[in-house]
């Protein structure tokens, strides 16, 4: 099947920013809430393929235009489908595919990734706020996973929900489709801080600024690390842990940043 082009006739659906090093991707669908169509997803893979293959970039920020963050699949462009001569079975086989390749994609990323919300963020706006490795959100915004309110359940954001919170928390908000605030998002562990409106953007790049500073190296391994050790048993997880610190011990960049905690001076990475 040809997939679109990532770009509308108007405008870019996704734009790419700078900042030192953090890049900032922004979801650039406002008046469709930034639902995520087809020629966005391919937009935002093909990003961060861009971005794991940059060493310059040491974390990444996504956020949005618009008063929603993102309202999930864009459904008007998957409906139009069911006149396909298989009632469009091939092409959401396709698309939830390619959504759910984008959002492992956001997992593998060497460097960090944090999601900065504004507003709505809604069944796969959501997932998408859970692939990211934090996330800072607008006390304004909400997060919902709603799909069992117009009968598809949210299947696929179950599988980014369910690895962030509890499963009692998830299957209130799969099974109920309920709103939740940023608030009880940041209780919940769905994101990391719920900051005033307007003031989301600033604290994603003060956070994002704060891992930028660490060894990239590290940072790579570590998160790498991190969500491999998640899908292990204890015993597992502890003895491949143990493998991994003993590697990243042998490190240059660990053996300099435990001489400059003993020198009692700041440490010069050089990411290896």
């Amino acid at each position: 099947m040809n997939l679109q082009t990532a770009r509308t006739v108007d405008a870019p659906v996704l734009l790419r920013e700078r900042e030192d090093d953090i890049a900032i991707l922004v979801l650039n669908r406002p008046a469709a809430r930034n639902s995520l169509s087809e020629a966005l997803l391919i937009a935002l893979s093909d990003a961060l393929k861009d971005i794991a293959a940059d060493k310059s970039i040491r974390a990444v920020v996504l956020t949005a235009n618009g008063t929603a963050f993102c309202a999930g699949h864009d459904l008007k462009e998957l409906t139009a489908r069911r006149s396909d001569a298989d009632g469009g079975r091939e092409y959401f086989r396709t698309i939830m595919t390619v959504c759910s390749g984008m959002m492992q994609q956001i997992v593998t990323l060497p460097q960090p990734v944090i999601a900065c919300v504004q507003g709505i963020a809604s069944a796969a706006g959501c997932q998408l706020v859970a692939s990211c490795d934090l996330a800072v959100a607008s006390s304004s915004a909400k997060f919902a996973t709603p799909g069992v309110d117009i009968g598809l359940f949210c299947s696929t954001p179950m599988v980014a929900l369910s690895r962030n919170v509890s499963r009692k928390h998830a299957m209130e908000m799969l099974l109920t489709g309920d709103a939740i605030s940023a608030d009880d998002a940041a209780r919940i562990g769905l994101i990391n801080h719920a900051v005033p409106a307007g003031e989301e953007r600033k604290e994603a790049l003060v956070l994002a600024n704060k891992v930028a500073a660490k060894s990239s190296y590290v940072l790579k391994i570590g998160k790498e690390a991190f969500y491999r050790q998640a899908e292990m048993n204890l015993a597992a997880a502890y003895a491949y842990a143990s493998e991994v610190m003993t590697e990243n011990m042998m490190a240059r960049d660990a053996n300099e940043g435990i001489c400059a905690f003993i020198e009692k001076r700041d440490p010069t990475w050089e990411d290896r």
